[in-house]
């Protein structure tokens, strides 16, 4: 959890010049006063990273939420669970004493996957392990049974439709980036149908798998019949691809008891600590409550979570005034596609000149090396500045794309926004640096119940599920 201050002195230091970031871009170039009013937070900033790495707050925000994942456990939209979240955290934020502490109402999808299974019946019998997706529709109570067809991409599907008529479409996509392959689980099933499949199954969106399904959201269309989907495991992907290549028939049976209800009632969690002196300005930061109901959610998001709430902690702690108005948002409903965050947009977004930046943390919790920004040259040229305070623990850089989710409402009207820190994950003492920007490592433990180990260098930490 090393990157909970890196929150806290972001979102403090950008009270700098009482003006907001998205101001207009007639210069690009920050003038030397600005530099000098950002220097002289040296020593706030060196207060909070003490406080936050050495000090009494050390471990805090992981304990924190060891506790809430270790008794709440997984917070499925429209579950009981995640009522039974919002309700701890709102306790935990009124008995911290911070400000305007309330609930928004929101309305979350509801469902839930029920008992699944997939066996291979030919040309051996086989379990397969399975996830289903969110919003899959069940099968009949029998199951279906039916031949596999195996495809690589979505282009290889549309050139074999006429093969996909009545079968299974299995699909073995290789994994590219989070961002390019999760259109397989988002859409495969609406491809699938339009081809005449009866089902499909997905070889799950990640790099690295110990015969480990990852569930996630699907979307179908309104004109394409509805057809069951899950996830499978790389390797059961792989193998079932081997098999096909040789010209050998696969059979599968599946069964899912899933079900969608009505629309559930939610509530997106918000505190504050009020600006001093532009109290209607605002600085978000944010992550998700909900998760998947297949781990702890822990890491997503459940870190992000935490460490947005450790950022007002440490402010309160050492009795900072920001001048703006730091609100906290635990989201609800992200995994179905942000739609509480989008009903807090639709709020507010009369206001939206009053939000001077967002921030969403939501893609794993672990070494920081910088965050990602998106917003004018401008703002850029003062972010890197205020980053230049994070020197003493080497944590200055400022990368691209500082959207999410659940910011990506205000990004588009043009809000800057800060998103989660740029990591490089530290395993048992094996670094594992990025690929193309992209945290892989993330993806292992996504959507999962995968244990991901979460301790640092030098530390001990015990494991948690996704």
């Amino acid at each position: 959890m090393k990157c909970l201050f890196l929150i806290a002195i972001i979102q403090l230091l950008l009270q700098c010049t009482g003006k907001p970031l998205s101001g207009d871009d007639s210069y690009q170039k920050i003038s030397e006063d600005v530099k000098r009013e950002i220097a002289g937070y040296s020593d706030i900033a060196k207060a909070i990273i003490n406080l936050a790495v050495y000090g009494n707050a050390k471990n805090r925000s992981y304990e924190r939420l060891a506790l809430f994942a270790d008794t709440v456990g997984p917070r499925l939209s429209g579950s009981k669970n995640l009522d039974v979240a919002i309700e701890y955290m709102f306790s935990a934020l009124q008995e911290e004493g911070l400000e305007n502490v309330h609930l928004e109402p929101v309305k979350v999808p509801h469902w839930e996957r029920g008992e699944e299974f997939a066996l291979m019946l030919a040309p051996r019998s086989h379990s397969i392990s399975i996830l289903g997706l969110g919003s899959s529709v069940p099968t009949p109570p029998e199951g279906i049974t039916a031949e596999v067809l195996v495809v690589s991409s979505f282009d290889e599907l549309y050139k074999r439709a006429e093969e996909a008529k009545g079968k299974i479409v299995v699909y073995n996509q290789p994994y590219t980036s989070y961002g390019e392959t999760v259109q397989y689980r988002a859409q495969g099933a609406v491809e699938a149908a339009k081809a005449g499949a009866v089902a499909s199954l997905i070889r799950s969106i990640t790099s690295f798998s110990i015969n480990s399904p990852h569930t996630g959201w699907q979307y179908y269309q309104s004109n394409v019949p509805k057809i069951p989907t899950a996830c499978i495991s790389i390797e059961d992907a792989e193998m079932m691809a081997r098999i096909s290549s040789q010209g050998t028939k696969i059979i599968v049976k599946l069964k899912m008891g899933a079900k969608t209800y009505p629309d559930a009632y939610s509530f997106n969690t918000v505190a504050e600590i009020v600006g001093s002196k532009y109290p209607d300005q605002v600085v978000l930061v944010s992550g998700h409550l909900d998760s998947w109901d297949v781990g702890q959610g822990a890491m997503d998001d459940g870190g992000g979570a935490f460490i947005s709430w450790e950022a007002l902690s440490l402010i309160k702690d050492l009795g900072l005034c920001p001048k703006r108005t730091l609100r906290l948002v635990l989201w609800t409903g992200e995994e179905q596609g942000g739609v509480g965050a989008e009903q807090y947009y639709q709020l507010h977004k009369g206001n939206i000149s009053n939000f001077d930046i967002v921030m969403e943390s939501d893609e794993g919790t672990f070494m920081p090396t910088g965050l990602g920004f998106t917003g004018s040259d401008k703002a850029r040229g003062i972010m890197k500045e205020i980053m230049q305070l994070l020197q003493p623990i080497n944590v200055t850089n400022i990368y691209e794309s500082g959207g999410g989710t659940d910011i990506d409402y205000w990004v588009k009207d043009g809000v800057p926004a800060l998103g989660t820190c740029h990591l490089q994950l530290h395993i048992q003492g094996r670094k594992n640096c990025f690929k193309n920007g992209t945290v892989i490592q993330v993806f292992w433990t996504h959507h999962s119940g995968n244990k991901c180990y979460s301790g640092l260098e030098g530390e001990e930490r015990s494991s948690f599920s996704d």
